[in-house]
């Protein structure tokens, strides 16, 4: 990675879309922008001070909680791109950080809002942004998409139809030992008909409200609203996370 940050706090890099990266038409897939945006949301935080192993020695990590994405032209395999992100503040228990990715002319791809929050590793329970952010303030009140991620909900007065269980697996999880953000997206993308080969997702709004661990069933249901698939994930009586997946 070629890491800088610039003068107005955001940190970027350059990279290029690769084959593992993209579907069977080529265009980059929402889970790789999510593994992406988590791999530079830590980069950046490191750079500023407060990535993860200055948490871990505190026995905290960041958690994603909420994304909303929009993809306006689609990365294709082999374009050469660039990935920006910055921290916008503590907006109430969130920490919001936004994305940006650009092509080689300059011309805005993808844009991105994320909410995440601090977690004791040990009890698994909420720390406070303020406790962990440096004193210097180091962000930007630039966004790419202005309202912050937002609540998703199934819709009312329709029963989801079930599509499937997803057992959580040695490939599910991350590095503070639940599944990866991505890997909801993942699972929400297979329950578009058809498993979602040829379909091309346009928006992904996603709250993540559980933790998901090794070895746990999470039932999967759907409601389809024109070109909107709604997909929860349920473990027992809880919501795991709730999905809207907008459809081009």
């Amino acid at each position: 990675m070629s890491i800088t940050v610039r003068t107005d706090k955001k940190v970027t890099d350059d990279l290029v879309v690769k084959c593992y990266e993209v579907d069977a038409a080529q265009r980059l897939k929402p889970t790789s922008f999510m593994d992406m945006a988590q791999e530079m949301a830590y980069q950046a935080a490191s750079v500023m001070h407060f990535g993860y192993d200055e948490l871990i020695a505190r026995d905290k990590a960041w958690v994603l909680s909420r994304m909303h994405l929009r993809f306006l032209e689609t990365p294709l395999w082999g374009d050469r791109i660039e990935i920006r992100t910055w921290h916008r503040g503590a907006f109430g228990p969130f920490f919001v950080r936004d994305f940006e990715v650009l092509s080689q002319e300059g011309k805005r791809l993808i844009e991105a809002t994320s909410s995440w929050v601090v977690i004791d590793v040990t009890s698994r329970t909420m720390a406070r942004p303020e406790d962990v952010l440096p004193t210097e303030d180091t962000s930007c009140h630039d966004y790419a998409i202005e309202v912050p991620a937002g609540k998703v909900m199934m819709p009312r007065n329709v029963t989801p139809e079930f599509v499937m269980t997803h057992k959580v697996a040695y490939s599910d999880i991350d590095l503070v030992g639940h599944t990866n953000n991505a890997r909801y997206i993942s699972w929400a993308i297979d329950c578009i008909p058809d498993g979602g080969v040829g379909a091309r997702v346009d928006e992904v709004e996603v709250v993540f409200q559980h933790e998901a661990v090794a070895g746990e069933d999470i039932d999967l249901y759907r409601v389809i609203d024109g070109n909107s698939c709604f997909i929860e994930g349920r473990s027992k009586d809880r919501q795991i996370f709730c999905t809207k997946l907008k459809l081009g």
